[in-house]
């Protein structure tokens, strides 16, 4: 059984399984993406400084194209793709403009774990793109002014002629073993009682495998073969524009060594002591909550499903 059918059953992350039909040929007629964004057919998500706009029941409060001219948006706007059929797109209230009648704002991490997968999916990917639409407003080639194109897929420079594209940053998380017990560190500014896997970003001509040795070598000590890494799952993280790689790595020194510029602390926890972790059961420690790839890697090393 290979890692594809052993995880076929287990529910998608958290922003993972987007439903939108994002439209590739569509983009590359300008004027129909155009016509849509101001057209009166559609729904529109909304975000302030980030974070979505809900209902009081905690799924998302789509606008109506009619409802735009009462709100105080940025000039970005953005052609998500169709949704069960209908267009859909997202755009972000001004710095400072009040948030409308209605909904509420709710911390995105807070509001992603009651949103639907489809919501919750849907909502990353507006939010991901406006953040980087708001902090790629110039060409990093020349310095002028860059425009959005293909409905916010991209951005181009009438200087110089560059496209800008936006980007995907991959990190490793990766549960490292030894025999029955696992690593777990936790960072300073973290709940007291916090853990969880040891993380880091892929660095430029490295492999994930490569990025999951090193990081943990750096940040706690032990010692990982490349070779011996083996993936799991990934999860899009729009915080701003990460991508998850969720890995196992069994040590071949477990002896830790604590970069404490990285980590506050991390040490070694049984499976029993992991289950109570999940179970919320441990006297002291406990894992992060469900939206987090993290317990997901934590679930399946109690199931010994990895």
């Amino acid at each position: 059984m290979n890692d594809r059918t052993l995880l076929a059953d287990a529910a998608p992350l958290i922003f993972a399984g987007a439903p939108l039909d994002r439209g590739e040929v569509l983009r590359r007629d300008e004027a129909r993406v155009d016509a849509l964004l101001t057209g009166t057919e559609g729904w529109w998500l909304i975000l302030q400084e980030g974070n979505p706009l809900l209902q009081p029941d905690g799924s998302i409060f789509w606008f109506h194209p009619d409802e735009l001219a009462g709100l105080q948006l940025t000039p970005e706007r953005i052609f998500l793709g169709h949704y069960r059929g209908s267009p859909c797109f997202a755009a972000q209230l001004a710095a400072d403009a009040p948030v409308p009648a209605g909904p509420d704002a709710v911390d995105a991490r807070k509001a992603a774990m009651g949103l639907s997968a489809d919501e919750a999916a849907i909502y990353g990917y507006g939010k991901s793109l406006l953040a980087w639409h708001g902090r790629h407003g110039f060409c990093a080639n020349c310095g002028q002014a860059t425009r959005i194109r293909s409905g916010g897929t991209r951005r181009s420079c009438d200087g110089c002629g560059a496209e800008h594209f936006p980007r995907v940053d991959p990190v490793v998380i990766m549960l490292a073993t030894d025999g029955e017990n696992c690593l777990l560190g936790r960072q300073a500014g973290w709940p007291p009682e916090m853990w969880s896997a040891l993380a880091g970003f892929v660095e430029p001509v490295e492999t994930p495998e490569e990025a999951c040795a090193r990081e943990l070598k750096e940040e706690s000590g032990v010692t990982v073969d490349p070779a011996a890494v083996r993936y799991v799952m990934t999860q899009p993280w729009p915080f701003p524009s990460s991508l998850m790689v969720g890995l196992v790595a069994p040590v071949s020194d477990a002896s830790i060594s604590v970069d404490t510029h990285e980590l506050e602390t991390a040490r070694w926890f049984t499976r029993e002591a992991v289950r109570d972790m999940l179970a919320g059961t441990h006297p002291e420690a406990a894992m992060p909550p469900s939206i987090a790839i993290a317990r997901r890697l934590a679930e399946l090393w109690v199931e010994g499903r990895i």
